[in-house]
C-alpha cells in the first residue's frame, strides 16, 4: 500500500521563499526564516511540527514571496501554520487576508486577539471573515469590535472560538453559526450578550458544541488567590474540572490541540491598561462593526459592573451540599451569593470577567435546558443531575412557546389540520361526533398560529414609527414624544404628547400625522392621554405645567401654523405638577393625579372640576386608573408603596382596601382588560398582579431587580389579559410573561446604534387589535437622548438591527407618568 510522503522538507522550503524573494526583488524576512528553523527544530524533537507567522513582522512587500511557498507549505513536512498577530502591524488588511486564505488543510490557529490596527484594517478583516469564513481550526479575535455579530461564512474546519472581550458585541444575527459544523468550544467572556433568548436561538444553530463560556468560574481554597486586578495569572490557578474527580467530563476536548486552545481561551495580558486610538468617528454603517474607543468600552463595563454589583461574584459550595438536593434554594440575587452543586469540595468559586446574561435569574439551568449537549458551561461541567434540575427550572420559570404550547409547528400544518377538521365536521350528521378535537378554545386555532410564528424566530421586527404629512411653518421636522396611547376603537390611530407640548395624532400604519396641535409655550411635556370611548374622535391631554384640555380631532384643523389655535378643544381647572389622566367608561368623568398627594374629579360635559380628595397617599401619586368596566371604580399608585382601590359611590374619604409593595414605591397601576385583576408595578421590577375585588396577591412576576432606587418600571397587559409586557427606565429590554403563570415567554433588546447608545424604557403598550404586538417608548442612555416610539411586532422575523435616524436634545424627568 502506497504511503503519502511529503513532497517537500523545511530546507527546501527555505530556499524557495530564499529564491522568490529573488524574484521579487526584496530581502528575505529574517523573522520568516528563523520561523522556518523553529520548526525544524521542533520536528528533530519529535514535537508537532508547526510553522508560526506573526504579523507584526511583516510589511506588505514581505507578503508576496511568502505566498509562493504557501502552496508547497500543504505538501510540505509542516504539520500546521499558526498566523498571530502582536503589539505592532504595518500589514495592510488584504495582505494579512490573503496570507490566512493561502492555507487550506494545514492552517491551525488564526490569533487576532486585541487587534491594535487602523480602523480600515480592522473593518476590512472583520467584514471579509464575517462574510466569507476561514480555514483555520482555531479563531481568536479577542477584544474585537462586533456589535451584532453575524459569521455566516463558511468556517468548516473550525472547532475552537474566542470573542473574549469583545465589549461591544451585545447580539447575534439570525444566520450567525449555521457554517460553522464542528464548532466545539466558544468563549465570549465580557462581552455585552444580555439576551437569553436570542442568544440560544444562534447557539442552537452549533450542532457540536459542548463547551460554552460567558463567565470564567476559577475554584479557589481558602489560601490567598491571586484576582485579575492585582495582576495575578487566571490561567495559572486550578481550573474546575480538574478538582472533579469523579467525573470524567472532558474526552470529548481534542487533546491534540490542547496548548494551542489554552493559549486562545487565555485571560492573561488583558489590554485594559493599554491605550488605543479613539475611532469614533464615521461609525460604521454596517451595524456590524463598531469602532468606538477602547477606553468607552470598558467604562461602560465598569459602570454594568457597578450597575450589577460588581463582575466578581463568590459561592461557597460546601453550605449549599449540606443541604442535599431537595432543589428548595433561596432565590438567587444579583447581589450576594448563589450556590451552584458542583461536587463535594470544600471550595469557593469566584466569577471572573462575566457578560451580563450570566445576571440573569436562571442563566445556567436556561443554557443548559435549551442546549442538551453542552458538556461544560463557563468552567464547570454539566451532570446529569444538573440537566434535570435545569428541565425543572425552565418549565418552572420559562414559556418554550406561548399558550403552553409543547412543540414547534409550521403555520401551514396548523392551517392544513383546521381544514381537515372543517371539512370532516361538515360530513358528520348532526348526531355523531368529530373524532378528535383541536383544542378546546374557541381561539385554539389563532393561538396555535401566533405560536407558530412566534416559535419561528427570536429576534422580532421592530420599527421606529417616523411620521410624516404634517405641513408646518418649519418645514418636516421630528417629533420628541414622551407619551402615546393606542385608539381604543380605531385600529390603525395613535395619539402621542411631545416632550415640546405639542400633540400630534398619527395612522401608525402608514405613518401619516392626522391632526397636530403645536404649544407654543402653551404647554410643557404632555404626560397625560386618554381617548374616551363612546365618542372615538375626543381625547383627554394634560401636561406638567397642569394645563388641562378636551380635543376634538373632527373640529381640529390637519394643521396648525403660525399661531396657537383653540378650536376642537375645551380647556379645564389647572391641576398643577401633573402626571396622569384617566376617563372613565362612560365618558362622563375623568381624573387627574400628578406630584402631590390628591386626585381631582372632573365632569367632561361641564367642563367643570368637581372635586379635588385630598392626602390619599402620603406620597405623590404617579398613576391613576378608572376601570374598564365600572365607571365609579379607580386605583391609584403612589411612591408611598400603597396600590389603593376606590369607589366614587362611597365618597373616597377611606379606600376600598390597601395593598402594599415589598421595598419601594409603586410607578403605575392598571386593571385588566375584563376588570378582573390589577397590575402593579413599582421601582426596580417589582411587578405583581392583585385580584381586584379584594386586592389579594394572584401572581409576583420573577424580574430580577437592578438595585437602583431610579430603576422606574412600568408594566401593561398584552393580548388581553394573557400576557404582560415589562420594561423599565435603567434597562434596555422589555420582558413579556404568561399572567398567568408568571413564566418568561421572551425578552426583547432595544439596541442604538454605535457604542454608548443603547436605549432604555420609557413606556410601553400593547397593541389591543394585535396578538403580540406593542409600541415601546425608548430613549437613549445619554443626558442628551432622543426619545423615539418603536413598534414591535413578535410574530414577524426581522434578522437586521433597527435604525434610528431622528436625533434632538432632551433631559426629561423619567419617573412621571405611566
Amino acid at each position: 500500500m502506497a504511503i503519502d510522503i511529503p513532497s517537500f522538507n523545511i530546507s527546501t522550503l527555505e530556499q524557495m521563499y530564499i529564491d522568490s524573494c529573488k524574484r521579487h526583488g526584496v530581502l528575505p524576512n529574517t523573522e520568516i526564516l528563523s520561523g522556518f528553523l523553529k520548526a525544524e527544530v521542533k520536528k528533530s524533537c519529535n514535537e508537532i511540527c508547526s510553522l508560526e507567522i506573526i504579523l507584526d513582522h511583516l510589511e506588505d512587500i514581505d507578503v508576496p514571496p511568502l505566498l509562493d511557498v504557501c502552496a508547497n507549505i500543504e505538501t510540505s513536512e509542516i504539520e500546521v501554520v499558526d498566523i498571530r498577530n502582536g503589539p505592532n502591524c504595518a500589514l495592510h488588511g488584504e495582505y494579512a487576508l490573503s496570507l490566512m486564505r493561502a492555507f487550506i488543510q494545514k492552517l491551525q490557529v488564526v490569533d487576532l486577539q486585541d487587534l491594535p490596527f487602523g480602523k480600515d484594517f480592522l473593518r476590512f478583516i472583520l467584514r471579509e471573515l464575517s462574510q466569507k469564513g476561514l480555514a483555520c481550526q482555531i479563531l481568536n479575535l479577542r477584544s474585537s469590535h462586533f456589535r451584532n455579530l453575524n459569521m455566516a461564512g463558511k468556517f468548516m474546519q473550525i472547532h475552537t472560538l474566542n470573542l473574549d472581550f469583545s465589549t461591544s458585541l451585545t447580539s447575534f444575527q439570525e444566520d450567525c453559526f449555521t457554517c460553522m459544523p464542528i464548532l466545539t468550544c466558544l468563549s465570549m467572556c465580557e462581552t455585552r450578550v444580555a439576551n437569553l433568548w436570542t442568544t440560544i436561538a444562534a447557539l442552537s444553530k452549533l450542532s457540536s458544541l459542548v463547551e460554552l463560556r460567558f463567565q470564567k468560574w476559577i475554584c479557589c481554597n481558602d489560601s490567598a488567590f491571586p484576582s485579575a486586578s492585582s495582576g495575578g495569572n487566571l490561567e495559572d490557578q486550578p481550573d474546575v474540572r480538574e478538582l472533579l474527580t469523579d467525573i470524567d467530563e472532558e474526552s470529548y476536548l481534542n487533546q491534540g490541540t490542547d496548548e494551542a486552545t489554552g493559549n486562545v481561551f487565555s485571560f492573561d495580558n488583558i489590554a485594559t491598561g493599554q491605550q488605543v486610538q479613539s475611532m469614533m468617528e464615521d461609525s460604521s454603517d454596517d451595524n456590524e462593526v463598531d469602532f468606538s474607543s477602547y477606553w468607552q468600552e470598558f467604562d461602560y463595563m465598569d459602570m454594568l459592573a457597578n450597575f450589577s454589583s460588581g463582575w466578581n461574584r463568590q459561592v461557597n459550595l460546601q453550605s449549599e451540599l449540606s443541604s442535599g438536593t431537595s432543589g428548595n434554594k433561596k432565590e438567587e440575587s444579583l447581589h450576594g451569593y448563589f450556590g451552584r452543586h458542583i461536587a463535594d469540595v470544600p471550595s469557593k468559586y469566584i466569577s471572573h470577567h462575566a457578560s451580563p446574561i450570566c445576571f440573569e435569574k436562571h442563566y445556567r439551568e436556561y443554557m443548559i435546558a435549551s442546549l442538551p449537549n453542552l458538556k461544560v458551561l463557563d468552567n464547570l461541567p454539566v451532570r446529569k443531575i444538573d440537566s434535570e434540575r435545569a428541565a425543572v427550572t425552565f418549565s418552572q420559570y420559562f414559556e418554550y412557546l406561548p399558550y403552553n404550547r409543547k412543540h414547534k409547528e409550521s403555520a401551514v400544518s396548523i392551517l392544513h389540520k383546521r381544514e381537515i377538521k372543517d371539512t370532516r365536521s361538515h360530513m358528520l350528521s348532526k348526531n355523531q361526533k368529530p373524532s378528535y378535537s383541536h383544542g378546546n378554545s374557541q381561539y385554539s386555532y389563532t393561538r396555535s398560529l401566533c405560536a407558530a410564528k412566534l416559535g419561528s424566530s427570536a429576534w422580532p421586527l421592530l420599527h421606529s414609527l417616523s411620521v410624516s404629512g404634517c405641513d408646518l411653518s418649519d418645514g418636516s421636522r421630528s417629533f420628541r414624544p414622551r407619551q402615546f396611547e393606542y385608539h381604543p376603537s380605531l385600529s390603525s390611530i395613535m395619539v402621542f404628547g411631545t416632550l415640546d407640548g405639542e400633540v400630534v395624532v398619527v395612522n401608525h400604519e402608514n405613518e401619516k400625522v392626522v391632526r397636530y396641535v403645536s404649544s407654543l409655550g402653551a404647554m410643557n411635556s404632555v404626560l397625560g392621554l386618554c381617548w374616551l370611548k363612546k365618542y372615538p374622535s375626543k381625547f383627554i391631554a394634560g401636561s406638567d405645567s397642569g394645563l388641562l384640555k378636551l380635543y376634538d380631532i373632527e373640529h381640529m384643523p390637519p394643521t396648525i401654523t403660525g399661531m396657537y389655535s383653540a378650536a376642537g378643544s375645551i380647556t379645564f381647572d389647572d391641576f398643577d405638577q401633573l402626571t396622569s389622566v384617566h376617563v372613565n367608561s362612560t365618558d362622563e368623568l375623568f381624573l387627574a393625579s400628578g406630584y402631590s398627594k390628591n386626585v381631582a374629579l372632573y365632569d367632561i360635559n361641564s367642563g367643570r372640576r368637581i372635586q379635588v380628595f385630598t392626602d390619599v397617599h402620603r406620597e405623590h401619586i404617579n398613576v391613576v386608573k378608572f376601570s374598564n368596566h365600572s365607571p365609579s371604580v379607580f386605583a391609584t399608585s403612589s411612591f408611598d408603596q400603597d396600590v389603593k382601590l376606590w369607589d366614587l359611590r362611597q365618597k373616597p374619604i377611606q379606600p376600598c382596601y390597601t395593598t402594599t409593595s415589598v421595598s419601594r414605591g409603586n410607578v403605575m397601576v392598571c386593571f385588566s382588560p375584563d376588570d378582573h385583576y390589577l397590575l402593579a408595578s413599582a421601582v426596580d421590577n417589582e411587578v405583581r398582579q392583585l385580584l381586584a375585588v379584594d386586592g389579594r396577591l394572584h401572581l409576583s412576576f420573577d424580574i430580577a431587580p437592578t438595585g437602583s432606587s431610579q430603576n422606574y418600571t412600568r408594566s401593561y397587559y398584552m393580548n388581553g389579559r394573557d400576557y404582560i409586557i415589562s420594561g423599565s427606565c435603567d434597562e434596555h429590554v422589555v420582558r413579556v410573561c404568561c399572567a398567568q403563570t408568571g413564566r418568561r415567554l421572551r425578552d426583547i433588546s432595544l439596541e442604538g446604534k454605535g457604542l454608548g447608545n443603547s436605549m432604555y424604557v420609557q413606556s410601553l403598550r400593547g397593541d389591543p387589535f394585535r396578538d403580540f404586538n406593542m409600541s415601546i417608548l425608548a430613549a437613549y442612555m445619554r443626558p442628551n437622548s432622543r426619545y423615539e416610539i418603536v413598534k414591535v411586532n413578535l410574530l414577524a422575523s426581522c434578522g437586521d438591527a433597527m435604525g434610528y435616524s431622528k436625533t434632538r436634545d432632551s433631559c426629561p424627568s423619567i419617573s412621571m407618568g405611566g
